[in-house]
């Protein structure tokens, strides 16, 4: 079985509320997601009632057992103690903070040493990957549908494995003069997409990375600016000639689920980072190797970054792309993205 199987393989059974193992290290680690966990599963995983709990140092900091330093590492993990009242209901309540005005969490909670904290931390980082909350029922036994490492979960996120699949001509709004070209990853199978507007004439093409919003390219969200940003991204590149990277990865890297959380947290007074960081996500988790990937694979090795975020600037010339000007783009706020436009500017960096 290949690396990347593995991890497939393990992100499929958290999914559906299966265990798993991760090793080698100090300790094998038998996790099972409390997210898709139910009674019947849980006592299977733990007819003892033993098992204790492993989160993020994030969500830790808000129940009080770790400090502001290490909340600002959210793939630290911390284990909490298993006590006779902290069933399932009480472990789901702890796992998601956006349920913390509806549930108030009795406490008090115990932390304990992390064993094996390079599985956990892996354990953290799959449940990401995965969509999922990162928060496990965790015990050193059991029977696990499937067993990986550390290393079968780095293989997993790797864009080395991506490649063209198809491409087509496709006249859109912008631009009659348009073609579509799709990636897919023999890694984790996700699709991105690029759409190339106008003629490549030799000259360094106008490109815009815009990861997938549903609410907002979709169904109009006023929450954020990136359906506006996506439409104004393709009239400006149709004015001359570039690329459109439409990358999957929903919710700055946490996926669907997990951003309408964080939009839960945002109606309960935090703001986009804060509510990342409650989640135990990092600030930004996503990976724009794939982008500089994909304009390899276009034979695009120089480009005009469409951007506010020198991050993107950053990793794209880390992975060998040539940002020879960095063109700003900026959209006027409305009153519900405001505050969201005002901490990517003051607290990501974001040049608005």
């Amino acid at each position: 079985m290949s690396e990347a199987r593995a991890a497939a393989r393990a992100i499929d059974a958290l999914r559906r509320g299966w265990p798993i193992a991760i090793a080698p290290g100090e300790g094998t680690l038998h996790l099972l997601a409390i997210e898709t966990a139910d009674d019947g599963r849980l006592a299977a995983f733990d007819a003892a009632g033993e098992a204790d709990i492993l989160i993020s140092a994030a969500r830790a900091a808000t129940l009080k057992l770790a400090n502001q330093r290490d909340a600002a590492e959210p793939r630290r993990p911390v284990t909490i103690a298993r006590t006779a009242w902290l069933d399932l209901p009480a472990a789901i309540a702890l796992a998601d903070p956006a349920r913390d005005l509806a549930t108030p969490l009795k406490g008090p909670f115990r932390a304990i040493p992390t064993m094996n904290e390079a599985a956990a931390t892996a354990a953290l980082e799959l449940a990401r990957l995965a969509g999922l909350l990162p928060a496990f029922f965790v015990r050193t036994a059991g029977a696990p549908e499937v067993t990986l490492t550390p290393d079968d979960i780095a293989a997993y996120d790797d864009s080395a494995g991506l490649a063209v699949a198809a491409r087509a001509r496709l006249p859109v709004e912008a631009s009659e003069h348009a073609e579509i070209v799709a990636f897919r990853s023999r890694q984790d199978a996700t699709e991105h997409v690029a759409l190339i507007l106008g003629t490549p004439d030799g000259s360094a093409p106008l490109v815009r990375l815009h990861s997938e919003c549903l609410t907002g390219d979709v169904l109009g969200s006023l929450k954020c600016d990136c359906g506006p940003q996506l439409h104004a991204a393709l009239d400006k590149i149709a004015a001359s000639w570039g690329i459109l990277l439409y990358l999957r990865q929903e919710g700055r890297g946490i996926g669907l689920i997990n951003k309408l959380r964080a939009y839960s947290l945002q109606d309960q007074g935090f703001d986009t980072v804060d509510a990342n960081l409650r989640l135990g996500f990092a600030i930004d988790a996503r990976d724009f190797g794939v982008a500089a990937k994909m304009l390899d694979l276009l034979g695009q090795p120089r480009v005009r970054l469409l951007t506010n975020n020198p991050e993107k600037v950053a990793q794209l010339e880390a992975h060998g792309i040539t940002v020879i000007e960095r063109v700003p783009h900026s959209l006027p706020a409305n009153p519900h993205n405001a505050r969201y436009l005002d901490t990517k500017r003051d607290r990501t960096g974001h040049q608005l």
